[in-house]
């Protein structure tokens, strides 16, 4: 199954467009798309007793894609977005460092989300590319098995964790949230893909390229270093992993501050990920106002205040 959130409302794909799940269930689950992942499993249970080819869609898709639909965040309000760095061996060798023996754990604020089509303004800095694939938590997780991580997932979905690069690593602790959390920074989507939809949700293959230009990066998932189960192993060892909490699973090799010469992301770029089985996202860059450059002038002219006097 693949859900999506079309103009605000809860949908489910029929295979030709989309169908609003409120509507097509009588009311039984609203329209807000973090309703139902807060009840996920009524959800899933109404949703396998249905003929989705059978259901009234309201909205189809234009030019055999479902871009001319107005396709929102997929899950616009979660509680917590955890986001693991260094995950994939040859993205390690690129940044010049070696395997972590744990998780890289850090987190994007749930602010810097954006759609699938969403433009992306970009701030003064070096704003780099890594596609990723996004997992959604379904059921609320304490020490959670590895053998019964999937379990407890709704599904994924394709994400970028864009990063300003100079914020990024600015000072002796680097400021890893603030770098990858200017509004924008996580594009995800462009539904939420249930795991029984692909053969093998521990090696699907992912990958992002400039529209008019070569693929930036290409893996399989099959590569991480900590896997799903074991993230959700580990971050639900610590916190409670809730209804509708991402998490980034980290980038392949490929990113812009890895090449030779560096290479980051310019106004009017068009970068497009995708996830094997999962979807495409497809997001432009666009320059920032030039007032908006001024306060963020401003803004890290503070942030190197406090970080001189403390």
């Amino acid at each position: 199954m693949r859900f999506a959130n079309i103009g605000g409302r809860l949908a489910i794909s029929t295979g030709g467009g989309y169908a609003d799940v409120a509507a097509a269930s009588g009311g039984q689950f609203g329209p807000a798309a973090m309703e139902g992942l807060e009840n996920w499993s009524g959800l899933r249970a109404w949703a396998d007793r249905q003929d989705a080819a059978a259901l009234e869609p309201y909205l189809l898709e234009g030019s055999g894609e479902k871009g001319a639909v107005d396709l929102r965040i997929p899950v616009p309000e979660p509680r917590q977005v955890f986001a693991i760095g260094l995950n994939y061996r040859d993205h390690v060798a690129e940044s010049g460092l070696t395997d972590p023996s744990t998780p890289a754990v850090f987190t994007k604020f749930p602010t810097c989300l954006a759609g699938p089509r969403d433009s992306v303004v970009l701030p003064p800095g070096s704003v780099d590319w890594e596609v990723e694939l996004v997992v959604v938590i379904g059921r609320r997780g304490e020490h959670v098995s590895e053998g019964a991580a999937w379990s407890h997932v709704a599904g994924v979905m394709v994400g970028q964790d864009l990063s300003e690069r100079q914020l990024q690593l600015a000072g002796p602790a680097p400021q890893f949230s603030l770098g990858k959390s200017f509004p924008g920074f996580g594009p995800i989507g462009p539904e939420l893909v249930t795991v029984d939809e692909l053969a093998d949700p521990d090696d699907l293959a992912l990958g992002c390229r400039l529209e008019d230009g070569d693929v930036l990066q290409s893996g399989r998932t099959r590569d991480l270093i900590f896997p799903v189960p074991e993230l959700i192993a580990r971050l639900s060892a610590v916190c409670p992993l809730l209804p509708g909490d991402l998490i980034f699973t980290g980038t392949p090799a490929g990113v812009g501050g890895g090449r030779k010469p560096p290479r980051f992301l310019r106004p009017g770029d068009v970068l497009v990920s995708w996830v094997e089985g999962v979807g495409t996202l497809r997001n432009r860059m666009v320059a920032a106002p030039a007032s908006a450059g001024a306060a963020d002038q401003h803004s890290r002219q503070v942030l190197d205040l406090t970080h001189t006097t403390h």
